[in-house]
């Protein structure tokens, strides 16, 4: 599989477009199920996976290849939403001194909108919480895969991850979409 992949990057760099094709229909899934975790918006993770295998493509000679290929490429698709976060936040808060912001009406969950509530409580995680987390979960990467991913030390991805999953139980919660755990009292 390594040097399959090896193959087709080498194909990709002497221009051969079908390489090019093959390369992102391979991992245009994974890249865009990443992008779309993040971002949480359709287009927007169209538009983050397009940026990242250009980038891809443009910057194939810089990758290592004595290292996965797969944490490199999804370093970059992170890297692409994080900045397009960024922007967002950027907009909002333009539109926020313009346009005055009304709550919406809260909804009665049940447990047929879990998905979508954990969705909506993924984005109210820090970004690289949310990173690491989805590329744990999502992706099944393992914890010293997200470390070289997300170029931080193993330790520190730990500690994202399990915060993200508090942070994300926590919002459920509070959502009333699951209960507050009960804590058993032995008794004998």
């Amino acid at each position: 599989m390594a040097d399959e992949l090896r193959e087709l990057v080498k194909h990709c760099l002497c221009g051969d477009q079908c390489a090019m094709r093959k390369l992102v229909e391979r991992f245009q899934g994974q890249v865009f199920g990443l992008c779309y975790r993040m971002l949480g918006n359709r287009q927007d993770a169209e538009d983050a996976a397009q940026e990242t295998f250009i980038r891809v493509l443009k910057n194939l000679s810089r990758w290592d290849t004595r290292r996965d290929f797969e944490p490199w490429l999804l370093a970059i698709a992170g890297n692409r939403c994080r900045t397009a976060l960024g922007a967002r936040r950027r907009r909002l808060n333009e539109q926020l001194l313009v346009t005055p912001s009304s709550d919406s009406p809260r909804e009665e969950q049940t447990a047929a909108h879990l998905a979508e509530e954990v969705e909506r409580g993924l984005h109210h995680l820090r970004p690289e919480y949310r990173e690491a987390f989805v590329l744990f979960h999502e992706n099944e990467m393992n914890y010293e895969q997200i470390a070289e991913t997300m170029n931080r030390p193993l330790g520190t991805i730990k500690t994202w991850i399990h915060r993200a999953r508090r942070e994300l139980i926590q919002y459920l919660i509070r959502r009333e979409v699951i209960a507050e755990p009960c804590h058993a009292v032995r008794t004998f």
